[in-house]
C-alpha cells in the first residue's frame, strides 16, 4: 500500500488512482474484520475533533463509530461549541486543535474552511462535505460498486440531477481518477463546470474511460451499471425549492428510467438522505436494484481506512 501517513483528504482531486485504489482495499479488509467479529484497538489514545457546520447522519456516524470502535476518543465540536471563524480565525482554531487531536474532520460551507484547517493544524483533515467536494461519499460509492461488479476499471455510471452539486463533481473525479466510464444526465442550467470536466476527460482518457453529459435523462443512463442520483437541493439551498423542483422533474429516477439503462444488472445509488417522490422513488431506493443501504454502510468502512492510512495504523 503506498504511504499515505500525514495526508489529509480534502478532494480526490490530490490522490493518484493507486492510493484511492489502496484506501478501498483496506475498506474490505476492515469491513470484513467487522463482519468476523474482530475488533482492533487501533485507535486506542488517540482523538479526532469532529467539527459540523452541517447536520448529518452518515458521516457523523461512521466518523464516530469507525474511531470510537477501535478505542479512539471522538469529540464533536458543533458551531455552538467553538469560535471557528467568529471571535477566533480559523487558523487560530486549526493551530489549537492541531496541539491537541491527532486528526481533524470538517463538515460544512467553504471548501477554503477545510483547507485552512489542513494548512495551519499539522495534522490530517478528512473533508466530511463541503460545498465544493464530498470525497469521503464517493469513496464509499466506488467501494459500492466493486463490491456488486468486481471490478471498477470499464464500467459506466450515470448521474442524473443536479450535475455540478459536491456530490456529483466528486464522483465525476473519482470514476475519472479510476478508468470509470461517467455520464451526468443534467439540464443545462446544472451541467458541472466545464474546466473541470475538460482536466477529468483528459484524466479519464489515459485509462480508456470516457466522461460525456447530457440533458436527456433516458440518453444519461443508457448502459449504466449505476444509476445514482441525489436531492434536488442541497442544504442551504432550501429557497431554490421550487424552482429545482419544477427543473429536475424530467430527471427523477424511477422504474421507467432504470429500464432505459438496457441492463438487468444496474443498481441504483443515492448519498442519502432522499426525498422519496422527487428525485427517486420509493420502489426504486427499496427495491431490489437499490445499493443505497450497503453505500451508508460502506460510509463507515471507507472513511476507517482512510484514517488508519493517513494516521499509519493499517
Amino acid at each position: 500500500m503506498p504511504s499515505l501517513v500525514g495526508r489529509s483528504l480534502l478532494t480526490l482531486l490530490d490522490y493518484t488512482a493507486e492510493e484511492i485504489t489502496a484506501i478501498i482495499d483496506l475498506a474490505d479488509r476492515v469491513k470484513r474484520e467487522r463482519a468476523e467479529g474482530v475488533r482492533p484497538r487501533r485507535f486506542e489514545g488517540r482523538t479526532i475533533a469532529l467539527i459540523f457546520e452541517k447536520r448529518s447522519t452518515r458521516t457523523r456516524c461512521a466518523f464516530e463509530t469507525a474511531f470510537g470502535e477501535e478505542g479512539g476518543h471522538p469529540v464533536f465540536l458543533a458551531p455552538g461549541d467553538i469560535h471557528l471563524g467568529e471571535k477566533e480565525s480559523v487558523e487560530d482554531t486549526a493551530r489549537v486543535l492541531g496541539r491537541m487531536f491527532d486528526c481533524i474532520e470538517f463538515r460544512g460551507y467553504r471548501q477554503s474552511t477545510v483547507e485552512a484547517l489542513a494548512r495551519f493544524s499539522g495534522v490530517p483533515v478528512y473533508n466530511g462535505l463541503t460545498d465544493s467536494y464530498h470525497p469521503t461519499q464517493v469513496l464509499a460509492d466506488l467501494m459500492t460498486v466493486r463490491e456488486r461488479f468486481g471490478s471498477l476499471r470499464g464500467r459506466t455510471v450515470a448521474y442524473v440531477g443536479d450535475g455540478r452539486n459536491n456530490v456529483a463533481t466528486s464522483l465525476m473525479i473519482g470514476c475519472a481518477k479510476l478508468g470509470v466510464n461517467f455520464t451526468v444526465g443534467a439540464p443545462a442550467e446544472l451541467e458541472p463546470d466545464p474546466r473541470l470536466t475538460a482536466q477529468l476527460k483528459e484524466i479519464a482518457g489515459t485509462d480508456g474511460a470516457v466522461i460525456t453529459s447530457t440533458t436527456d435523462a433516458k440518453s444519461a443512463v443508457r448502459g449504466a451499471d449505476a444509476v445514482y442520483t441525489d436531492v434536488w437541493y442541497s442544504m442551504g439551498e432550501e429557497a431554490k425549492a421550487a424552482e429545482r423542483t419544477a427543473l429536475l422533474r424530467p430527471y427523477q429516477v424511477d422504474e421507467t428510467l432504470m429500464a432505459a439503462t438496457g441492463n438487468e444488472k444496474s443498481i441504483f445509488l443515492h448519498c442519502l438522505p432522499a426525498v422519496k417522490g422527487n428525485e427517486v422513488v420509493a420502489s426504486v431506493i427499496d427495491g431490489p436494484r437499490s445499493a443505497a443501504w450497503d453505500q451508508a454502510e460502506n460510509r463507515k468502512h471507507t472513511i476507517k481506512a482512510v484514517m488508519l492510512a493517513t494516521l499509519g495504523l493499517s
